[in-house]
């Protein structure tokens, strides 16, 4: 009795298997947008936080100034 129990089970998770491989192939990327929005979101907060840390840093506001006060000498 446990190996029709067993074939039972091998045969519902199949057809499960088999259902979701249909549905895979059936709606393709739908849902995959949202996740890629996602993650290009996450991704793009993280390169501004880099960013404006080291813009924000003394050595680099030290350097901006300096080329800019070299820009406006220069024109005079």
């Amino acid at each position: 009795m446990a190996a029709s129990q067993g074939d039972a089970w091998r045969r519902r998770a199949r057809r499960r298997l088999a259902e979701w491989a249909h549905y895979a192939v059936a709606n393709g990327d739908r849902g995959m947008s949202t996740a890629e929005y996602a993650v290009g979101t996450i991704a793009a907060c993280a390169f501004a936080a880099l960013l404006f840390k080291v813009v924000s840093s003394p050595e680099v506001q030290q350097m901006l100034s300096a080329l800019i006060d070299r820009a406006l000498k220069t024109g005079t």
